[in-house]
C-alpha cells in the first residue's frame, strides 16, 4: 500500500510539477463585440531566435480566432518597422477596433540533456478610438524536452485570453 501512495504522488510531480507557467494580468481579457475587428500585428522580438515575433504571433491568431475574435491579420514584413501610433492609425484606417502589439522575451529550447521548451511574452490589446489599452497580459511557460515550442505557445496564450 505504501508503494502505491509512493507511486501516485512520483506521478503526480512528473505529470504536473514540470510545467511552470506564471501569467500576469492587467485585467481580464475584454469582451469584443462580434462585429468588431482586431488587427493583429507580428510581436516584437527581443531573442536570438529569428522570426520569434512572427511565430509567437501566427500562433496568436490561430487562438484569437479559436476564440471566436475576427482578427485583421497585419502579419506582413511591411507592418512590422511601423511604430506603435502608425499600427494604432493604420488599424484605425482599416476599420479596426482594436490593435494587438506586444513582445517576445523568450522563444527557446534549453541547453542541456532535455533541451526544454520555453517561452516569455508580452501581449496588449489597444482601442483604436481613444489609443488606450483595454487589455493587457505577460506569461511564460516550459515544459518537458518532448513538448514543442508551438504546443507551449499555445497553451500560454489561451491561458493568457481565457478569464481567470
Amino acid at each position: 500500500m505504501r508503494e502505491y501512495f509512493l507511486i501516485v504522488a512520483i506521478s503526480f510531480f512528473i505529470f504536473f510539477g514540470c510545467s511552470n507557467q506564471k501569467l500576469s494580468y492587467s485585467e481580464e481579457a475584454p469582451f469584443i463585440d462580434e462585429n468588431s475587428r482586431v488587427a493583429l500585428y507580428p510581436l516584437e522580438n527581443y531573442t536570438q531566435t529569428p522570426r520569434a515575433g512572427f511565430r509567437a504571433a501566427n500562433i496568436l491568431e490561430g487562438v484569437l480566432r479559436s476564440k471566436g475574435f475576427r482578427v485583421d491579420s497585419r502579419l506582413n514584413d511591411k507592418t512590422r518597422r511601423y511604430s506603435l501610433a502608425k499600427k494604432i492609425a493604420d488599424a484605425r484606417r482599416r476599420g479596426d477596433r482594436y490593435a494587438i502589439v506586444g513582445g517576445v522575451s523568450e522563444w527557446r529550447y534549453k541547453t542541456g540533456i532535455d533541451g526544454e521548451p520555453a517561452i516569455s511574452v508580452f501581449v496588449k490589446m489597444i482601442d483604436t478610438t481613444n489609443k488606450k489599452v483595454v487589455w493587457s497580459a505577460t506569461g511564460s511557460d516550459n515544459d518537458w524536452g518532448n513538448a514543442s515550442i508551438g504546443t507551449v505557445a499555445q497553451r500560454l496564450f489561451e491561458s493568457m485570453i481565457t478569464p481567470h
